[in-house]
């Protein structure tokens, strides 16, 4: 077993309970997981940890709301997005983890100013133009802060926001883009050496908090208000960004 502390190990479980509700309720929030992860252990290897547990949790949303993802949207983000992994893998291969952090934490604070002054002015991504536009903007950006940190989830969420979906169009489409996305990173991560034998343990005692957490969530989700679910996804979008550009 890792030895991680008792401290260590609340931290752990903590995060595996936020994994579980991002995916079917709270987008955005896992960015809060990536941080307690990255508090309690090496950079890279929270890193591959992590990724397992998102995975995991992928399953039960894309189960959940596999009826609700918008198809259309989907197909308009891949080409940005495969573009935002490649960068991300060579950005890994070159920038030390204060470099990584602060980059990230810059475009999502970024990414939110855009999406909230979008909304104030009543502007949404509707025109045919404006989606390609939106898509590849975020679809690049989503793509690298997911190869890099897991920290795609702001990014995402801020861009569905302003596509105006509901709450139950906005996790399936959700679900659908993190399950692909985060499939196609694992080989990445193991030739990078990032997922480890230790990481698979804690996972392995994790996964069972990440199960009754995403149930949990697809609860809620089936009652929540939208506009508090909306306000919401913006308060995680910005705690995870002030944190990242904190430390």
């Amino acid at each position: 077993m890792p030895e991680v502390g008792g401290l260590g190990w609340v931290l752990l479980v903590l995060a595996a309970m936020v994994i579980g509700l991002s995916k079917t309720a709270l987008p955005g929030s896992a960015t809060v997981a990536v941080a307690l992860f990255a508090a309690v252990l090496p950079a890279k290897q929270s890193t591959g940890t992590i990724l397992l547990l998102l995975v995991l949790a992928d399953l039960f949303a894309v189960t959940a709301y596999r009826r609700h993802a918008n198809i259309a949207a989907l197909l308009r983000l891949a080409p940005a997005v495969l573009v935002g992994l490649a960068a991300g893998v060579a950005f890994l291969a070159v920038a030390d983890d204060t470099l990584v952090r602060i980059v990230i934490a810059v475009i999502l604070l970024f990414v939110i100013g855009v999406t909230l002054a979008r909304r104030w002015m009543r502007r949404s991504v509707t025109g045919g133009g404006s989606h390609r536009f939106a898509a590849a903007v975020y679809g690049a950006l989503g793509g690298f802060t997911t190869m890099v940190a897991n920290a795609a989830g702001p990014v995402m969420s801020m861009y569905f926001l302003a596509s105006r979906f509901s709450v139950k169009e906005f996790l399936g489409t959700a679900a659908w883009f993190f399950a692909i996305v985060n499939l196609i990173k694992i080989p990445f991560l193991i030739s990078l050496g990032m997922i480890t034998p230790d990481g698979l343990v804690i996972d392995a005692v994790l996964a069972p908090i990440v199960i009754v957490a995403a149930l949990v969530g697809r609860w809620v989700a089936a009652r929540i208000d939208a506009v508090l679910f909306e306000r919401l996804v913006i308060v995680f979008t910005i705690i995870g960004a002030v944190y990242l550009l904190a430390t």
